[in-house]
């Protein structure tokens, strides 16, 4: 069982970046996916949700608007378009995949970082 998060890297205030996150060794249709970000020196906070029936999004305050979650279970994968950056989005970003009966699975994270 894994989760692999990709598409971090450097971002100019004002830009675009999607991230991914690939499951593999289960299928995300049966789990509920969520994005979360770690700013250093403070705590793993929920960013966006998706339900596992797809049209169901949630979204943090400072990002709504901003950020577009989706999944596609035919890839196994969930996406984060990030959008309108802000210097206070830079983070490690995590992926969670979480199932009715509560089991949590979590990816290693990608950095994002606010380009100069």
């Amino acid at each position: 069982v894994q989760l692999v998060e990709s598409g971090g890297g450097l971002v100019q205030p004002g830009g675009s970046l999607r991230l991914s996150c690939t499951a593999s060794g289960f299928s995300i249709s049966s789990y509920a996916m969520r994005w979360y970000r770690q700013a250093p020196g403070k705590e793993r906070d929920w960013v966006a949700g998706i339900g596992r029936i797809g049209p169901s999004t949630f979204y943090q305050d400072s990002v709504k608007g901003r950020f577009i979650i989706s999944r596609d279970n035919a890839k196994n994968t969930v996406n984060l378009q990030m959008n309108s950056w802000k210097s206070d989005d830079t983070a490690v970003y995590y992926c969670s995949a979480r199932s009715l009966t509560g089991t949590e699975y979590w990816g290693q994270g990608t950095q994002v970082t606010v380009s100069s």
